[in-house]
């Protein structure tokens, strides 16, 4: 049987989610944070040796990054579902999204977190000023703009039918799930940004989804 190894609050959760789609059976492999460091543990090395999740073994075969397993599930037990046709436009949208969520949409939001936790964190007194500083500065110059940029964009690919690849549900828009509900729970980052409210809103009401959390537990991500 298919095996996740699910870490908490993090891209797995997605990984669960297209299974619950698909129909495909599964077991789960649970990991925890470290609580200080946000981490995972160690033992996710024994799996694969970055030692980060997901990372699903299928019939001897490991395979780790969200785009190439949800590529791999679709093609090996989708049958046509959740994917549009080879050689057409959409297809070629269709792979767009599953690369454009890590590639272009989640380093303004890991650098927004960064530098929160840059200004946040225990230090000297003395050097709280010029920490905080640092942090304002990148986030006023490069990641605010950044993020407006890249949110507008998304939100407005949603305005026509509210799914990234034609007018219907597929595997693009479980990729695209996790950027946006980063954004979606951060305080102000969605509020110009309605297409995107609503897709957040419409993905959580799917009965995979929520089939998904259950199995998962608690995702912090829902804000």
């Amino acid at each position: 049987m298919l095996t996740v190894h699910h870490l908490n609050n993090s891209r797995s959760q997605r990984v669960l989610w297209l299974l619950e789609e698909l129909g495909v059976p599964y077991e789960i492999k649970r990991y925890q944070r470290d609580r200080k460091t946000m981490l995972a543990p160690p033992e996710l090395r024994a799996i694969h040796p970055l030692g980060k999740s997901p990372v699903v073994v299928d019939e001897g075969l490991t395979l780790a990054e969200s785009g190439a397993i949800i590529d791999y599930l679709v093609d090996r037990y989708g049958a046509g579902r959740l994917a549009p046709a080879a050689g057409t436009p959409e297809r070629l949208r269709y792979t767009y999204w599953l690369h454009y969520a890590e590639g272009s949409a989640m380093p303004p939001l890991l650098l927004k977190l960064v530098a929160s936790r840059i200004a946040s964190a225990p230090m000297p007194f003395f050097a709280r000023p010029i920490a905080r500083k640092i942090a304002g500065t990148l986030q006023a110059g490069f990641v605010d703009p950044q993020l407006k940029l890249h949110l507008s964009y998304i939100n407005d690919a949603l305005a026509g039918t509210g799914w990234f690849v034609g007018d219907t549900f597929s595997a693009a828009d479980i990729q695209m799930s996790f950027p946006l509900e980063a954004a979606s729970a951060r305080s102000g980052l969605m509020a110009p940004c309605p297409h995107i409210t609503a897709f957040v809103e419409r993905i959580r009401q799917r009965p995979a989804y929520q089939r998904a959390l259950q199995r998962g537990g608690p995702y912090d991500l829902l804000g």
